[in-house]
């Protein structure tokens, strides 16, 4: 992950049009507007009496024409509405029985008269000002009503939003109260539904220090005053139906603090936003097919330390810049299949700010970036590549958010998804906070985004980022800005229960997706069951597989030295089997490795453009056969030269035939193609990955020959044999010690070979065990090692 600057984002209170929030009208405006309403008001008003005066009595349940005007709310709750501090506007507003009838009362800001009808009912209510409307109805029951609402110029009749009975249940505020809710989006958030029997959407978010808590959007100017949510019980929900709101709809929430200032706040469950850098939600409804049926059904038939994993890492903003979701579709699945991938890795997908962040600066968790389409054109996408045999994982971001004002930091005026300690709450490297991970209904939020994307989006699994931030109270922090846990340690027990808790759960619910650690330090036990406590007290965390940075940076290091120098550091290519088998790895060779001065893959090799290229191909030979799962970064698989950069994405104009060169990157593209496919088929490079019988070293100490060599075992020991020879010389006749039961080895892969740009020295006949025993095994054989090369034998 790779720090950047926070996303301000506009600011929803100084913008104006039908994507801001918030906008008020100057004083002096509003003083003259309310005026004119007033007039406008007492004419309206005078009128409906004289109206009245000629209505005739409807029955003794129905209006009489003395029609007692009911007293308007008591100054109490008239302030509270108005200043948007009320919690409970249902128990005042709409219609309640009282001693003499049915009181009706509705808060219309700005409108001129309110009528109640209710069948043959028609009563015009009261103005009791300031947008107050009442009147006292003789009634036995409370009648089902709609409002007539006259405004200047037009009359609009609508359900009254405060005669509905709460839309969330017992069950879901228990849960919520529990931080225990594991679908929580279908319960917090906007939700488009028929309730009493009222098309409309539910909205619903967790904001328990606020004083009120309003809806303001497109549908009413984005002015919430008339719209005020109730608060239900101690949970910290505030809950609103608003009747005729549909998909599509704009909408923030308009939260009182305590210090009685407002704020304007973009919803932390909303499913879909606008396209930044407009920062409103937007009321969404999915109505998306599925077709990867067979897909699923076939997920969980193998773990995914025990299948073959080759994972294509994709920035899709970039991958073909100006592409949409659904035109992604319809090229990244055939593009990845040719290559034999067998997964995607998408760069983080949720909504954020600033594109230069590349979505690690999270602001949706619940929503996919707008740049590229709705969520159900991404659905598209996820079902398009499963359709072609591609699994999807997807980089997520639980460690950290932004501060952008309309989004989680200080949510309800004080901290609440971030720690309430200033020192705990500030990442020190990328200028955001950290989440509170010791409170429940953080944690809920959390563990039920990771669950969210897995059951709403088929996705595959999941690439948990900066993990070793969240384990470490003293992470990049220097000593006296951190404070030890209660035992006086630097682990920050909240995050493990809180990664122990989402791995449980994700593998609780939803079969066959796999969780993946981006964890750079030694913690102990990062892919051990969660019940099974290690030397260091903790149970482990309960990933799939874990990042091994170690092995990425080690053999970097030493792939990026001259060959001459290599002998001296011989030990950073074979020192990553002392801890192979600590943890079921992935080895990666991420967006993290070709940015920032960091150079491309094949950049980073010495030597002249040849050598360059003979490098990458024998360190993707290497790769693909040592222990571990595979991860490259688009852009790699053809030995781009530049640094990636999210502003224009790979070359891919080196593969264009008309492009001189062209054929020395479609030779890499091609090695990587037939990686993949001879992996595929050799249960010995992944089956037993995770199982030290797995591996055997036929020789790791030829420092002055600069090659290693070593056996991959399937689980009925057939060999696959690798040999790297990493010095600029063919080495002939090269002996190296087999087992003596395999008659015959023949080369299924040399990284030498024309066809992909290099010299063609090689093995091209069987070879055939001699007697004479060598590197401690009865049987040896003699082979011919391409120079800057990886060669695999399999038994012939």
């Amino acid at each position: 992950m790779t720090p950047r600057p926070s996303s301000s984002g506009p600011d929803p209170e100084k913008t104006t049009g039908k994507n801001t929030a918030g906008k008020k009208t100057p004083k002096a405006a509003k003083k003259a507007a309310a005026k004119e309403v007033a007039a406008k008001k007492a004419a309206v008003k005078k009128a409906a009496v004289k109206k009245k005066a000629t209505e005739q009595p409807v029955g003794k349940d129905r209006v009489r024409e003395e029609v007692a005007v009911s007293p308007a709310l008591d100054a109490g709750d008239r302030e509270r509405l108005l200043a948007g501090t009320h919690h409970a506007p249902h128990a005042v507003l709409g219609a309640h029985r009282v001693p003499g009838g049915v009181a009706f009362r509705a808060f219309r800001p700005y409108a001129l008269a309110v009528t109640v009808l209710s069948g043959e009912l028609r009563v015009a209510l009261h103005d009791d000002g300031d947008g107050f409307f009442s009147g006292l109805v003789p009634l036995s029951e409370v009648p089902v009503h709609r409002l007539l609402v006259a405004y200047e110029g037009t009359e609009q009749e609508a359900e009254d939003p405060y005669r509905f009975l709460p839309t969330l249940g017992e069950l879901d505020l228990h849960l919520i109260g529990e931080g225990r809710h594991e679908q929580l989006w279908q319960a917090l958030g906007a939700h488009p539904t028929t309730h009493d029997g009222v098309a409309g959407t539910r909205f619903a978010v967790w904001a328990p220090n606020a004083r009120g808590v309003r809806v303001a959007g497109g549908f009413n100017f984005w002015d919430g005053t008339g719209h005020p949510m109730r608060s239900l019980g101690s949970t910290g929900v505030w809950e609103l139906f608003l009747p005729g709101v549909g998909a599509g709809e704009l909408y923030k929430f308009e939260i009182t603090r305590p210090d009685g200032s407002r704020t304007f706040r973009a919803d932390p469950l909303a499913r879909r936003t606008e396209v930044p850098p407009a920062t409103s939600s937007v009321v969404h409804a999915s109505d998306y097919t599925w077709g990867d049926e067979e897909w699923l059904a076939h997920r969980a038939d193998a773990p995914a330390h025990e299948a073959p994993m080759s994972v294509y890492e994709v920035h899709l903003p970039s991958w073909r810049p100006g592409l949409t979701y659904r035109q992604l579709a319809e090229q990244l699945p055939a593009y990845v299949a040719d290559l034999g991938f067998t997964h995607v890795e998408l760069m983080p997908v949720a909504e954020h700010p600033f594109g230069g962040s590349w979505g690690y600066q999270v602001t949706g968790f619940y929503a996919p970036t707008a740049r590229l389409g709705d969520p159900d054109d991404f659905k598209y996408l996820v079902d398009r590549l499963h359709r072609a045999g591609i699994g999807v994982l997807m980089d997520w971001v639980p460690a950290h958010f932004p501060r952008d004002d309309w989004a989680l930091a200080e949510f309800d005026g004080r901290p609440l998804y971030e720690h309430s300690d200033p020192l705990r709450a500030a990442h020190p490297d990328w200028g955001t906070l950290e989440f509170d991970f010791g409170r429940r209904e953080v944690r809920n939020f959390l563990v039920a985004n990771a669950v969210y994307w897995c059951e709403e989006f088929h996705i595959d699994g999941l690439r948990v980022d900066a993990v070793a931030s969240m384990l470490y109270l003293d992470y990049s922090r220097e000593p006296g800005q951190w404070t030890p846990n209660e035992h006086g340690g630097r682990e920050n027990p909240d995050a493990v229960a809180f990664l122990q808790e989402m791995n449980a759960t994700v593998y609780r619910r939803v079969p066959g997706v796999v969780t993946v650690a981006e964890e750079s330090t030694a913690w102990d036990g990062v892919t051990r069951a969660t019940h099974h406590k290690g030397p260091s007290g903790f149970g482990g965390l309960g990933f799939g597989l874990k990042w091994n940075m170690g092995w990425m940076h080690d053999s970097l290091e030493y792939m990026s030295r001259e060959p001459v120098h290599r002998t001296y550091h011989h030990g950073e290519l074979t020192f990553s089997m002392v801890y192979a088998y600590s943890e079921n790895y992935v080895l990666p060779i991420s967006h993290d490795e070709v940015v920032h001065g960091k150079r491309s893959l094949v950049s980073k090799m010495p030597g002249d453009w040849w050598q360059q290229r003979a490098n990458e191909r024998a360190y993707l030979g290497y790769m693909w056969a040592h222990p571990g799962k595979q991860l490259l970064f688009m852009g790699q698989e053809f030995a781009q030269g530049a640094e990636w950069s999210e502003a224009h994405g790979p070359d891919w104009w080196l593969l264009d035939p008309e492009y001189g060169a062209s054929a020395d990157h479609r030779g890499v593209r091609d090695l990587v193609r037939d990686l993949n496919a001879v992996y595929r088929a050799t249960p010995a490079l992944w089956e037993r990955d995770t199982r030290p019988s797995g591996f055997a070293w036929v020789v790791g100490d030829a420092a002055e020959d600069d090659v290693l060599a070593f056996l991959r075992l399937d689980a009925d020991g057939t060999p696959l044999l690798a040999v790297s020879n990493f010095a600029p010389v063919v080495r002939s006749d090269y002996r190296l010690g087999v087992p003596d039961e395999v008659p015959a080895w023949h080369e299924v892969l040399n990284t030498d070979a024309a066809r992909y740009g290099g010299g063609d020295v090689g093995n091209p006949d069987p070879v055939k065990p001699e007697p004479q025993g060598w590197h401690g095994r009865p049987a040896s054989i003699r082979l011919t090692l391409p120079p800057l090369a990886t060669v695999w034998l399999r038994p012939a």
